[in-house]
């Protein structure tokens, strides 16, 4: 039996499921806000295409640290209770092997904490081994969220959970801050998905959402932006070919040239219109 493919449609169902459990064994909705691989189907969820998928969960966190922490235990035990160790002594990283499926699902827990250096872990009070690492541009994330209810299969019993989930504007800043960070070609994969496919009117929408919630930030956001925008430059460039080589692999009816057109379009697109000033 061959591993299960991280970006496949039975490894994100996996992971949300993970989600579920974990929040189910927590007893209420939790402080953090759900970005990440799980978020483009939720956002895109009237459109034909697929999203690839992921086995991350990926978790922002700076709700509960504004908190003071008061939960952290909580969430540590749930994350034991539903299936979860920590990776390799990385207090951010918890991980659990999906049922039925040869898939690692991973629960990483991401701050962005002005106090402390990129990369940075932070500890969390009153917790064996839970914590999160200081990711930058996160923060775009808890600033822009809603909530979502999930339902998702535990033990025998069909559950429902609400979790917080990042909106449009929070998920495109967030990803295009953390794709210049760790440069994972997936970031720019997922951020051309969302920009073409989003329920809030696609391009045109993504533009109005990010200038309604981030306005004052965007001056701030001109290095993460122009590198967004070099990496779907042209026709060779690694966002460009990453976003046509993944959305053809996921819809057999897409041209991959067009993709690759599109990609770039786009892109080049949301970058302009978020360089304008006030119309």
């Amino acid at each position: 039996m061959n591993p299960e493919p991280d970006r496949s449609r039975a490894a994100r169902q996996a992971a949300e499921s993970a989600l579920v459990r974990v929040v189910h064994e927590y007893g209420r909705r939790p402080e953090f806000v759900v970005l990440g691989g799980l978020v483009p189907e939720l956002l895109c969820s009237a459109s034909d295409m697929r999203h690839a998928g992921t086995t991350d969960i990926d978790v922002q966190v700076n709700l509960e640290i504004a908190s003071g922490l008061v939960n952290a235990a909580s969430l540590e035990q749930a994350l034991v209770a539903a299936g979860f160790s920590p990776s390799e002594k990385q207090v951010w990283r918890w991980v659990t092997i999906a049922e039925g499926l040869r898939a690692e699902v991973k629960f990483e827990m991401l701050a962005d904490l002005d106090d402390k250096p990129s990369g940075a872990m932070v500890a969390f009070d009153d917790c064996d081994q839970l914590g999160a690492a200081n990711l930058r541009g996160t923060r775009f994330a808890a600033a822009d969220f809603g909530s979502r209810e999930m339902t998702a299969a535990v033990g025998d019993a069909e559950v429902s959970v609400e979790v917080y989930v990042t909106g449009l504007a929070g998920f495109l800043l967030a990803k295009a801050a953390a794709a210049r960070d760790r440069r994972a070609t997936k970031d720019w994969y997922d951020i051309a998905f969302v920009l073409l496919h989003n329920d809030e009117g696609g391009l045109q929408g993504a533009v109005g959402a990010v200038r309604r919630q981030f306005a004052d930030e965007l001056a701030g956001m001109r290095t993460e932006l122009d590198e967004l925008a070099a990496n779907f430059a042209d026709r060779s460039a690694q966002g460009a070919r990453e976003y046509a080589d993944q959305i053809v692999l996921n819809n057999a009816s897409v041209d991959y040239e067009e993709a690759v057109t599109e990609g770039i379009v786009a892109v080049e697109a949301f970058c302009l219109g978020l360089s304008r000033g006030p119309n």
